[in-house]
């Protein structure tokens, strides 16, 4: 795709442009659709789920409603860390392989800001070889010098939301 079709917003990464919440895991940055997130609240109790992975840390009553809890940084394979007063959970809004949507919150160790990325900011995510599985991550944004990984978090979590449910 030439810059020019990237500025356009025409080629395939047109797509992933648009408003994008960052969020802060280890020294990296990430970014999400706004349109996937539901709210974002503080860090809060949650209800252990037995015989779930790791990273699956239990559900929340969130006004109600009982919502799975993922913590991105052990899904990712980060060093677990203490929880902060910058500690939050992102409610977002995942449509499972079989199309149904859940909402489920992803433990973060920070929100950064909502930044619209352009298409000319976001390049393919690179071939890192055949053993490394990137169908997660959706392009990598240059914004302002910094590189922030865009997720898709559908087929991040989308397992996860199946499992909880059962």
């Amino acid at each position: 795709m030439s810059s020019e079709e990237a500025g356009k917003g025409t080629g395939p990464l047109a797509g992933i442009a648009g408003k994008h919440l960052t969020f802060a895991l280890s020294d990296e940055e990430y970014g999400v659709s706004v349109l996937k997130v539901r709210e974002i609240i503080k860090m809060m109790e949650v209800t252990l789920v037995p015989r779930m992975p790791p990273h699956v840390k239990g559900v929340i009553n969130l006004r109600g409603k009982v919502i799975p809890v993922i913590d991105l940084r052990v899904k990712f394979g980060f060093p677990p860390q203490e929880y902060t007063e910058r500690t939050c959970i992102i409610v977002i809004e995942v449509t499972t392989q079989q199309g149904v949507k859940v909402m489920m919150g992803t433990i973060v160790d920070s929100v950064s800001e909502v930044i619209n990325i352009t298409a000319d900011e976001i390049e393919e995510t690179p071939d890192f070889g055949e053993r490394v599985d990137t169908d997660s991550i959706k392009g990598i944004a240059k914004v302002k010098g910094t590189v922030k990984i865009l997720l898709d978090l559908d087929r991040v979590l989308g397992g996860d939301a199946i499992r909880v449910a059962a």
